[in-house]
């Protein structure tokens, strides 16, 4: 059986690495496969540059299969070799 996660209840909650611990932020945004009808990633935003006043790099994109556990408050990432990550630009 399912649990129902609301897209509104995963933009609460902060992303963890499991690997080193480290706090990644929160989720901005996901991604979705029209096609298929699944969830593919899940996007955080990127850190503000010059405390915010020349905006955002680039946004950080978590594949869904790197996620291990959704948590009530947290969620866990496996993110061994970031490098592999996709950074993906601010519309």
């Amino acid at each position: 059986m399912f649990d129902i996660i609301r897209v509104s209840d995963l933009r609460t909650r902060d992303v963890v690495n499991i690997v080193d611990g480290r706090r990644l932020g929160i989720v901005s945004d996901i991604d979705i496969d029209t096609i298929e009808g699944r969830v593919t990633a899940i996007i955080l935003p990127g850190s503000p540059r010059l405390l915010g006043i020349l905006g955002r790099k680039n946004d950080f994109i978590i594949p869904w299969d790197k996620i291990k556990k959704i948590g009530v408050d947290v969620i866990l990432v496996d993110l061994e070799d970031t490098a592999a990550l996709k950074w993906s630009p601010r519309q």
